[in-house]
Formats: C-alpha cells, structure tokens, sequence
C-alpha cells in the first residue's frame, strides 16, 4: 500500500509541470498585458514609458526565460507576488480559500443529500413513475447552465422572499445565520448539477448490484427489501459512486467560479476571475495551479479509498 501511496504522488509530478506549462502559456494567449490593463486603451504614453513597465514586469524578456523564473520559484515554495496588489499569491489564495471551501462542502452536502437517496429510490423503483420523474428531473439539471440557474434563482428569491444577494460577505464566526442565509442559494445552484450525475450514477450502479445472484438469494431467503439495499447491496456500489464525487470536486472548484460571481463572494473562483480580467499573471497562474493540486488531490483521495470501500481491491 505504501508502495502504491509513493507511486501516486510521484506520477503527480509531471502532471503538475504540464499544468505549470499549459497555464503559463495560457495567460500570454489573452489579449491585451497588465501594462495595457493599467495604460488604458485611450491613454497616449510614449514607447519608452510602456517599454520600462514591461521591463519592470519581466514581459521583455523571452518566454522560457519568464517559465523558468516563476517554475524556480514554485520550486522555492513561492507562488510570485501579485502585480497589481503587490501582495503574495499565496497568501491571497489562503485569504479567500475559506470562502471556496465552505461554498464547495455545502454544495457537496447539497449534492449528496439529494443525488444519493434519490438514486436509491429510483433504482429500488425502476420504471415506476417515481423512477421518470427522478430521471426527466436530473437531465434537466445537467441541461441548464449554471449562471442561467443562479440568475433565475435570485430573480425568483428577490420576487418572492424579497431577498436579493448582499454586496458584503458574511463569515460564519461573526454573523452566522446572515452567512447561513447568504450561502444557501450559492450552495444550491453549485450542487444541482452535481446531484444530478450522483443520482444518475448511484442508480445505474445499484441496479448493477441488484442483479447479482447473491441478492436474488437474499430474497429468495425472505430478507426485507430495505436490509438487501441498505446492508448488502449499497455498500458495493458505492465505488462507481465515489469515483463521481471525486471527479466532480473538479465541476465544484471550476463552478465556483461563477458563483462567487453571480453571487459577489469573496472566494478563490472570484479572485482568479479578476485577476483574469485585470491580466495579473502570476495570480492568475498561482489559483489555477493551486485549484489544479487540490482536484489531483482529490483524485488521489478516491482511489486510496477504493480498498476500503471494496475488500477485493488490493493494490500492489
């Protein structure tokens, strides 16, 4: 097992440095510089003051060179500064990364209080009316784009409860209930999605499981529907399930993105949006590597957990 743990993390790496590439040359594809961004387009400044700004931000030199720079850093432990703040990335990714968690763990919360259960119940009552509803429901969810879903939800809130999203952020520790109210509809536009390919996957997995032979004989033998599902037949097909939530913590980071947004929160998502916006490579190339690290991470997670989950799985 250890073997297999180092394995792991050591094929980490090169997908890492791939990512460091891909982000790298990613953020010099878009149009415009930060020394455009602060210039301005109507802005008349002469070539030697907008030369001396790229010099200053290291854009006059070659590509490679630039690469090198930041990956010596990276290497260092430093995610570079940012250059439109002056602040290090790293503690400006740790400032708002409270935010992102709470927001992802609510809407993971949400996904599997309501993906689970209805998987179960559509695949313990297939072909009945409840097992179409269930299905028509998550197509339909996986169909709506998720800034569509956030706007119609606020339009509906600010219609019906007079509620509309406040412009300043509430933690938990000093105003509880204002950050409970605040993160309900966040949570609820970022887990739908979520729910509907956990339901669609807890049913596929379990009616796989309901067919074996050995749930046909507790049957055969008088065991309560309930017991087969809740005892036998659920804990083997929760690998397939697993894998799902493990591969949509990516879904859960990428969609925070414009939920923290629509929705004005503080979060990683919304600092890497405006870092895009105002052309701050290092930011921009410090959140997308780290968002990168935590959904390998995660992966790794799902699959350390497969033996547990599963006695047949060995890793060798």
């Amino acid at each position: 097992m250890r073997a297999y743990v180092l394995k792991r993390v050591l094929s980490l790496v090169p997908t890492l440095i791939g990512v460091t590439i891909l982000v790298f040359l990613m953020v010099r594809l878009i149009p415009g510089t930060v020394v455009d961004q602060m210039i301005g387009a109507e802005a008349r400044v002469d070539e030697s003051t907008r030369a001396s700004m790229r010099a200053f931000f290291g854009l006059d030199q070659p590509l490679h060179v630039q690469y090198w720079s930041w990956l010596s850093g990276l290497l260092r432990g430093d995610l570079g500064q940012s250059w439109r703040s002056g602040l290090p990335v790293s503690k400006m990714i740790f400032d708002r990364l409270a935010v992102t968690a709470e927001l992802g763990l609510a809407a993971l919360a949400v996904s599997l209080l309501v993906g689970i259960p209805l998987g179960v119940l559509s695949a313990v009552r297939e072909n009945t009316r409840l097992d179409h509803v269930a299905r028509i429901v998550s197509l339909f969810s996986l169909s709506i784009p998720i800034f569509w879903q956030a706007a119609m939800l606020i339009l509906a809130s600010s219609l019906w409860f007079n509620w509309v999203p406040p412009v300043e952020y509430a933690p938990p520790t000093r105003d509880p209930l204002g950050n409970l109210k605040q993160m309900v509809l966040p949570a609820i536009v970022l887990g739908t999605v979520v729910a509907a390919q956990v339901m669609r996957m807890t049913r596929s997995s379990l009616l796989e499981v309901l067919r074996h032979d050995y749930v046909r004989t507790a049957r055969a033998k008088g065991l309560a529907e309930r017991l087969i599902v809740s005892r036998h037949a659920f804990k083997n097909a929760l690998v397939p399930i697993i894998t799902v939530i493990g591969v949509q913590v990516g879904y859960l980071l990428g969609g925070a993105v414009v939920t923290e947004e629509v929705f004005t929160l503080p979060g990683v998502g919304r600092l890497v949006l405006n870092a895009v916006y105002e052309r701050d490579y290092p930011l921009v190339q410090g959140t997308i590597l780290f968002i990168a690290a935590l959904f390998m991470l995660s992966n790794l997670v799902v699959d350390l957990l497969y033996a547990y989950l599963d006695p047949r799985i060995r890793y060798e």
